[in-house]
């Protein structure tokens, strides 16, 4: 079943989803929204160029990266003694979340979700406190980067790009790192891919999600 949101900020049950992990359509992007739906599980996705409304979905299996089981691969350790890349937070949260929209041309097919509307939201929670980013630089160019939701000891991974090699990587174990520093419990990588799974991802039921997360 997909419910379908008013004004009022509220969210289903997630459990009464789809089995894609669709549970809602509709409502709004606002800062309190966004900070409801991700204390929740909940987080928008959805094609800008053929939708009109937010879609909302809460996978019930979460595939997250615990801060202290990153796995760093024999080359990566290389390129990091290396310092080649310099690695920073907060130093440029627009031009990683515009960077991740355009990077290998994402903005230009059918299916892309990160499009002005969810720009413009995250910036705004960005400026609130409830995102962060995570830069990669060769010398003066942003050359990688990622940034999502920071709520509850946890990072919620939005999107990450590279224009050289690795970059993205970097800004994941520098994430992992600084998450571990501070006690942060878990990165949130949303679905999983080859590379999350490369660097020690692992599927969570939402149940233990949840309580991790509260």
């Amino acid at each position: 079943m997909v419910w379908k949101l008013d004004e009022e900020l509220w969210f289903p049950n997630p459990r009464w989803g789809e089995d894609d992990g669709l549970v809602a359509i509709g409502g709004d992007l606002s800062a309190e929204r966004l900070v409801l739906a991700y204390s929740n599980g909940f987080f928008p996705w959805y094609a800008f160029q053929m939708e009109r409304e937010p879609h909302w979905y809460c996978p019930l299996n979460r595939y997250v990266i615990f801060p202290a089981e990153i796995h760093i691969s024999h080359s990566m350790r290389q390129l990091l003694k290396q310092q080649r890349y310099e690695v920073t937070v907060n130093q440029d949260f627009c031009g990683v979340i515009h960077g991740c929209s355009v990077a290998q041309r994402r903005n230009e097919e059918s299916g892309a979700w990160l499009g002005p509307d969810i720009i413009e939201a995250f910036t705004r929670l960005h400026q609130l406190g409830y995102a962060a980013s995570v830069e990669v630089w060769d010398g003066p160019r942003l050359v990688g980067g990622l940034y999502g939701v920071t709520l509850r000891h946890a990072f919620f991974g939005e999107s990450m790009f590279s224009l050289v090699p690795n970059a993205s990587k970097l800004a994941l174990i520098h994430l992992s790192r600084a998450m571990e520093q501070i006690g942060g419990r878990f990165i949130d990588c949303q679905f999983e891919t080859p590379l999350f799974k490369s660097m020690g991802g692992r599927f969570i039921t939402y149940d233990e999600y949840m309580r991790l997360l509260k």
